[in-house]
Formats: structure tokens, sequence, C-alpha cells
């Protein structure tokens, strides 16, 4: 039996919106990770772009169990001496409602070239309204 190796341009991609009103952002990102990586293809290779384009709409509207939302930091290096910065869950919906979903579906990507190629098949809306309509996305439930 020989194994099937599909060309990543000539692999079939689709489109999925998730609606992430009232889901937890763990399910949600897990379940874009999984797609994100063509887990649930069968032409799945782990080291091949081969899984599918995900929308993710109203951002700012999914939530965190318990008292994450005031407990959780986001922390990030500026590359100074002592420029270690944090910021809280609320601050950072307040500013960027999209990065929480964003950044927890990149923590589950794998490190390297793929992982911040895969990164920008994923798009994040805090609403409900996304540019992306043409591509007719397919519901997906979390």
């Amino acid at each position: 039996m020989k194994t099937l190796f599909v060309k990543e341009h000539e692999a079939p991609r689709s489109w999925f919106v998730i609606d992430a009103t009232d889901k937890s952002i763990g399910r949600i990102a897990a379940k874009a990770a999984y797609m994100l990586r063509g887990k649930h293809k069968v032409t799945y290779a782990p080291n091949q772009e081969t899984g599918d384009y995900i929308v993710i709409i109203n951002a700012k509207k999914a939530v965190l169990t318990g008292t994450k939302t005031e407990d959780k930091l986001y922390y990030h290096y500026t590359g100074f001496v002592g420029g270690l910065r944090s910021v809280n869950y609320a601050k950072l919906l307040e500013r960027h409602p999209a990065d929480p979903i964003l950044l927890a579906i990149k923590g589950m990507l794998p490190k390297g070239r793929l992982g911040r190629k895969l990164i920008t098949n994923v798009k994040v809306y805090a609403d409900d309204v996304h540019p992306h309509a043409a591509q007719n996305p397919k519901p997906v439930e979390v």
C-alpha cells in the first residue's frame, strides 16, 4: 500500500465560520487549531499545510470560566532590559477584542515555519460582520 501525498497547492481547502458567542475560548481555539492543521481530513500530513480557512465572528462575546477575566495575564517582552510587560484579559479584550482567541489558537499550533504559515489562515472579528461572505463559509458548531 502506498502513502498518498497531496501537494499543498492542490489540496482542497474550504472556508468555515465559527460563532464565538457564549462559547469558551479554549474550546473555540482547540476546534480552530484542529481544522487549521487539517486533522479532520484523510489527506492530513503533519509537515504540510492542508487545512482549511477559519473565520471566527463575535470574538468579544467569548467567555472565560471562573475569575480568569481579572486573573489571567498575557505577557510580552519588548526586547529591552526589564521589558517584560503584562496585561490582564479584561484590558486586552477592551483594547483588542480579537487577540485573546488569536493568541489561544497560536499557542495550539506548531512552532516554527508551519505554525506561522497556518496562523494566517484564521480570521478573527470582534462583531458578526466579516468580509468573507463571497467564500460561502460553512458554519461549524463548537
